[in-house]
């Protein structure tokens, strides 16, 4: 089970989404996890992940207690991947998103090679899944599926909203943000980039794809104002 699984789009629109997570299991192989852990992440970063991050500490955009909103705009936006790896202080779960196939095909070969003694776990759409277990040569061990929306869906926001909001599976990235990005992005107020690394700061674990929330920005950008 993962929070990645409530991602919103139709399967095509996860070609661009791959996240590859690693986490150990309490009271059975947590000893020395963090190591392992800190390798995981470290292996992740010559194959360019878009994101990097663990469950304690967030990705490799991250808010900041010492500015304020005045400087938001302001601020370097440059995704800080080895501070991520350098940072993890405890056993949790952590991940590295990719936006494409061939880089998280590689970065799978290598956690495989390297045998690291934790559980992984890829999360994308389920052809996009079983196609990069089949290059890396290894039997799918299991499939997680998440059944939607149910209940009054015509109040739920338009697919857009849905689909920015959902990359963050804690809820942390909320509705109103993710359409108001949209709408300053609209409105030329705010470029995609300006607009996704807001975002990004919010997801607490890191797993918020800033490459496919590039391209649903662009999109809307260039669609109906």
């Amino acid at each position: 089970m993962t929070n990645t699984l409530h991602r919103f789009g139709p399967s095509p629109s996860f070609n661009d989404d791959y996240i590859v997570f690693a986490i150990c299991c309490r009271g059975k192989n947590e000893k020395d996890a963090l190591p392992r852990l800190k390798k995981f992440l470290h292996m992740a970063i010559p194959f360019q992940p878009v994101n990097l991050g663990d469950a304690r500490n967030g990705g490799c955009l991250r808010p900041s207690k010492e500015l304020s909103p005045l400087n938001h705009w302001n601020r370097d936006m440059t995704p800080d991947l080895e501070r991520v790896a350098n940072g993890l202080d405890a056993p949790t779960t952590v991940a590295a998103v990719f936006d494409n196939r061939k880089a998280a095909v590689a970065f799978i070969k290598s956690v495989k090679e390297a045998d690291l003694g934790l559980s992984i776990n890829v999360s994308t759409s389920i052809d996009n899944a079983e196609a990069c277990c089949d290059e890396v040569g290894i039997p799918r061990h299991s499939v997680g599926y998440s059944l939607g929306f149910e209940g009054k869906t015509e109040k739920l926001p338009n697919t857009q909203t849905l689909t920015l909001s959902t990359m963050c599976g804690h809820g942390m990235v909320s509705h109103s943000l993710a359409k108001k990005m949209i709408d300053w992005v609209k409105e030329g107020r705010r470029t995609p980039e300006q607009a996704v690394t807001y975002m990004a700061r919010f997801c607490s674990c890191g797993v918020f794809n800033p490459a496919r929330a590039r391209r649903v920005l662009e999109d809307a950008r260039h669609s109906m104002k």
